[in-house]
């Protein structure tokens, strides 16, 4: 096997990446302190195709060096938006028929393997603040909790590594049910 070259990997352009049919999947950032995460964050959308991003809260927006330097660039592909209370867009977004997915560790919370995508329904996933998570009152709004199983000693997973988790578990349960 032979590593492959930037030009051969067929990146789509700037123009190229707005004009794409995106995935049906929204990204909300609720009250994230680190830039570095919400770069990570960006990137992981850039890469798969998610249709919008929003920064709550204290959650920092682009321009920014330490988001700019995880995010390499991703945060001129994918759209964005800040909205300053979380339970606000919430009920926006719950009127516009999406579903709201809190990931969380939660009572009744549905492991992400067990996760079933409904035809034609777009999702909003709610990542929360690195030490407090998702605010209480996100999670009793939310129309599902969806938990990350973890079998070390931790039960912790980083933001950014907690969204490419999950974007890629339902990315590819899109990809199944469309396709």
């Amino acid at each position: 096997m032979r590593k492959l070259k930037n030009s051969e990997l067929d990146r789509l352009s700037i123009d190229a990446f707005k004009q794409a049919k995106k995935t049906p999947i929204i990204i909300i950032l609720d009250n994230i302190r680190s830039l570095n995460n919400i770069g990570s964050v960006f990137r992981t959308s850039d890469a798969f195709l998610i249709e919008k991003i929003y920064l709550c809260g204290i959650t920092a927006t682009p321009p920014h060096k330490d988001i700019h330097k995880t995010a390499l660039g991703s945060t001129d592909t994918v759209d964005w938006e800040y909205i300053e209370n979380t339970m606000d867009l919430v009920e926006k977004l719950k009127t516009e028929n999406i579903k709201i997915c809190s990931i969380e560790q939660a009572e009744n919370a549905t492991m992400l393997n067990n996760f079933k995508i409904e035809p034609n329904t777009k999702y909003a996933l709610v990542f929360g603040n690195e030490v407090k998570g998702v605010s209480q009152e996100v999670v009793s709004t939310s129309d599902t909790v969806i938990e990350i199983p973890q079998f070390g000693t931790k039960h912790s997973l980083n933001i950014s590594v907690s969204c490419g988790v999950v974007v890629w578990d339902l990315y590819t349960k899109l990809l199944v049910n469309l396709g």
